[in-house]
């Protein structure tokens, strides 16, 4: 069952520090072997995301309906996405030594989400978390406590982007109506 977030979890600042050269290349390694596999991964973050977080599917008018995992890794639209969005965390990756660039990548998406889709930026936090659970059972046997660690703060770091974008734009909270479920937050975890 989902958990609805506090608006003060929703607001809750991250840490947002650089990565150290050495947690740049433990994430550029385990990345390189994820990235391998880029279509199906993606397919399979986004599955678990949808099937996890459903009040997420509100947002994909292709589809949102969609109920059965089977049916979603079909999906031509579903895998499209899955492909942008690995594609957008490649560029981000591959740039880590380029502050500026992963700032600037972070905010286009930030600022896509926010003004063109209406996303609530929550739903970024809970995807990095999904993203970071894949990871975790892809490398079961290979993903010590450092890189993890170093997963974690990118995440943050990609959180802290992605909201300032939002800010930026000026950003109001969105009301859900009566069909629409609020957005949701895991009950623990990172």
């Amino acid at each position: 069952m989902e958990k609805v977030p506090g608006e003060m979890e929703i607001e809750r600042r991250e840490r947002s520090e650089e990565l150290s050269e050495a947690e740049r290349k433990a994430v550029q390694a385990t990345w390189a072997r994820l990235y391998a596999n880029c279509e199906d991964v993606g397919v399979a973050i986004l599955v678990r995301f949808f099937v996890n977080f459903p009040s997420a599917k509100q947002y994909f008018s292709q589809f949102k309906h969609m109920e059965e995992p089977l049916e979603m890794e079909r999906s031509p639209q579903l895998r499209k996405h899955a492909c942008r969005v690995m594609g957008a965390l490649n560029t981000v990756v591959e740039n880590l030594h380029d502050p500026e660039k992963v700032s600037s990548v972070l905010a286009l998406v930030g600022k896509a989400h926010a003004l063109k889709h209406k996303v609530e930026p929550v739903y970024f936090k809970i995807l990095s978390g999904v993203i970071l659970e894949v990871i975790a059972e892809e490398f079961a046997n290979d993903f010590p406590p450092e890189t993890q660690r170093a997963w974690t703060k990118l995440r943050g770091l990609i959180y802290s982007h992605v909201t300032a974008a939002y800010k930026e734009v000026g950003w109001v909270q969105q009301v859900p109506n009566a069909t629409t479920p609020p957005a949701t937050l895991p009950s623990s975890g990172p």
